[in-house]
């Protein structure tokens, strides 16, 4: 079963309809034994990094979070669940992440012409392949919503990254942990491609 993490701030449903489209046994929860018990576990997020954090705190999800993840099971972050992973954020200050990776999230920086959020499709540089990305095309579109962008301190766990107006990490992958920028649940044949294969990632686990 893989555990959809409730913390009170994520775009939980079209996640689970989309890994219920691929036949993925899943549930969406905020019980800490059931997310510890389950076989992978998805993190998803929308909205602000600091009040994502708070969410996390109120529901007392951080310390699960951490737990599943050391317990090296299948972990996937989505949208500002992928930022969440990190030290801190320039969109809130002063305000600590989980401290997974080392980076911090950066405000997509200003051009003309550019719309500030980035809201759309955009294509995939994939740099490591197999996991999440196993047979999916390099050049491949998936869809964004985000106003940052992560700039990982370590290069060696980015797998994958996208263009606009700044060079983005989109995607990271180290051990049992993965994360997207873009949210794969709203993209189309691939973001259901990269879903069937975290979920096998499951059954392989």
């Amino acid at each position: 079963m893989i555990a959809i993490i409730d913390y009170g701030a994520g775009n939980i449903r079209s996640v689970y309809k989309a890994l219920k489209f691929i036949g993925a046994e899943c549930k969406i929860t905020s019980d800490k034994d059931e997310i510890l018990n389950a076989d992978a576990a998805i993190l998803p997020g929308q909205g602000a990094f600091g009040d994502c954090m708070s969410s996390m705190e109120k529901y007392g999800i951080k310390d699960t979070v951490k737990e599943f993840i050391n317990s090296g099971k299948p972990f996937l972050g989505i949208c500002v669940g992928l930022q969440l992973l990190f030290e801190e954020s320039e969109e809130s200050e002063n305000v600590k992440g989980l401290g997974i990776f080392k980076g911090k999230i950066k405000k997509i920086p200003y051009e003309e012409g550019l719309k500030i959020p980035h809201m759309g499709w955009n294509s995939l540089d994939i740099i490591k392949g197999g996991g999440i990305f196993n047979g999916v095309e390099n050049g491949s579109y998936v869809y964004f919503v985000h106003s940052y962008y992560l700039d990982a301190e370590d290069k060696d766990i980015v797998s994958a990254q996208t263009q606009y107006g700044v060079k983005i990490d989109a995607a990271v992958s180290s051990g049992n942990v993965f994360a997207t920028q873009f949210h794969p649940e709203k993209s189309g044949d691939t973001g259901l491609k990269i879903l069937r294969n975290f979920k096998q990632l499951t059954i392989n686990n």
